[in-house]
């Protein structure tokens, strides 16, 4: 591929495919070996995997702008209602259509003021309050699975603490989470992707939960004192009407969920695989941030996002036109070797808090402080009550055309 006068590589990869979604990382490593910058021709967008390429992108908002959607379709062209209560697809719509994020599709100043809103009620000290409430469920649930044989990490632990805990932050009555939440969220995820297999698998579901998700986005649904009231009350004062405030709310169930499920699986699954290191998490609990960190950083929950070229730019040496996709893979530059040493290894002493697992700049994950929190509670009653944590059979992966994760992972805790 040639673009003002340089000759870059071109690349057959599909990182849609099955094949890669469920192994991605030699995948990736090709694709990082390939150069700094590579033409995806099956797309015709540009990917880099290395991680000094998508940090100065994700960090320099003003040239590779989300505005035109942090997937694959261009939302700059893409044809569908307006009104925010539309959903992402559906009847009279393209397979790629959707309706932008709020917070993940806007740049400044739009976003400043998106993210005002939900950043001031995601604030740490409104986090920290819910620590010891939330440590306390987490030691209950904990508690109740320890000798109890074999049991699912990923249904009992991964996706009931978010389930549980941040919906009740939000404000979400109970009846329905399980069943409208996930579904909604991983059709949300693999909109961000082309019409695939996958993408179309989850239309149904997706379509059917839609509708609840929806209406307990408003105030009228959601607990008056709950993160989800707080935002409509925030929004109001921002000058966004209700329902605005409703399409912020539904962009943070998106994101607050199915990521932190598949990072809380992915820390259980490398605990139970690696006893050494859970030994030593059990040694030395003050790691169990840094076990965290390196899990997203080691099993990048989001495994991309899309950015555009807004003006003509240089990126890792590279030549840029203006108007272009580029593909940005934070899962391969979080094992870039060129950053980490051994990126293949799971070391929670490593110092791995710089990882791009949670992004950076301005779109950095506006509710990483809540998935830290979910992770600590967590991980901190484990180490008190389980002496062992293993794996009794493989897990099972799920796959995503954005979200990388498990759909079940066997796992066993003894006391002793």
């Amino acid at each position: 591929m040639s673009t003002m006068n340089q000759t870059l590589p071109v690349s057959d990869l599909d990182p849609f495919a099955l094949d890669v979604l469920d192994d991605p990382y030699p995948a990736y490593e090709r694709l990082r070996e390939a150069g700094p910058v590579v033409w995806l021709e099956r797309y015709g967008v540009w990917a880099t995997g290395r991680f000094s390429a998508v940090r100065a992108a994700v960090l320099d908002h003003d040239t590779f702008s989300s505005t035109a959607g942090v997937g694959l379709a261009d939302l700059r062209r893409q044809q569908g209602p307006s009104d925010v209560n539309a959903g992402m697809a559906g009847a009279g719509r393209g397979p790629g259509w959707r309706t932008p994020s709020l917070l993940l599709e806007q740049d400044p100043p739009d976003h400043t003021r998106a993210r005002r809103v939900v950043g001031s009620v995601l604030s740490a000290s409104a986090v920290r309050a819910r620590a010891q409430a939330w440590a306390a469920q987490a030691e209950a649930m904990v508690g109740q699975l320890v000798d109890t044989g074999e049991f699912d990490g990923i249904g009992r632990l991964a996706q009931e603490l978010p389930l549980r805990l941040f919906a009740d932050a939000v404000g979400l009555p109970r009846e329905g989470r399980a069943e409208h939440l996930l579904p909604f969220a991983d059709f949300a995820f693999n909109a961000f992707g082309p019409p695939n297999e996958l993408f179309r698998n989850s239309v149904a579901a997706g379509d059917a939960a839609l509708p609840w998700v929806v209406r307990h986005c408003y105030p009228d649904r959601l607990d008056p004192e709950g993160w989800g009231a707080q935002i409509h009350r925030l929004a109001r004062s921002e000058g966004y009407s209700r329902d605005e405030g409703a399409v912020l709310v539904r962009s943070l169930l998106a994101a607050g969920i199915d990521t932190t499920v598949r990072g809380l699986g992915s820390v259980l699954w490398l605990l139970a695989t690696h006893p050494e290191q859970y030994a030593l998490l059990r040694r030395q609990p003050e790691l169990i941030r840094a076990a965290f960190d390196e899990a997203v950083r080691l099993e990048s929950p989001t495994r991309m996002f899309f950015r555009v070229v807004a003006k003509d730019t240089v990126l890792d040496g590279v030549d840029l036109p203006a108007g272009e996709k580029i593909l940005l893979l934070f899962g391969a530059a979080n094992r870039d070797p060129r950053r980490w040493e051994r990126p293949d290894t799971f070391d929670i002493t490593r110092k791995s808090g710089g990882h791009l697992g949670f992004g950076a700049g301005i779109h950095a994950c506006v509710g990483r402080i809540v998935a830290y929190l979910e992770a600590d509670v967590m991980l901190r009653a484990l180490t008190r009550l389980a002496a062992t944590i293993e794996t009794s059979r493989p897990p099972r992966r799920h796959l995503n055309n954005t979200v990388r994760g498990l759909a079940e992972l066997p796992l066993r805790l003894t006391s002793g």
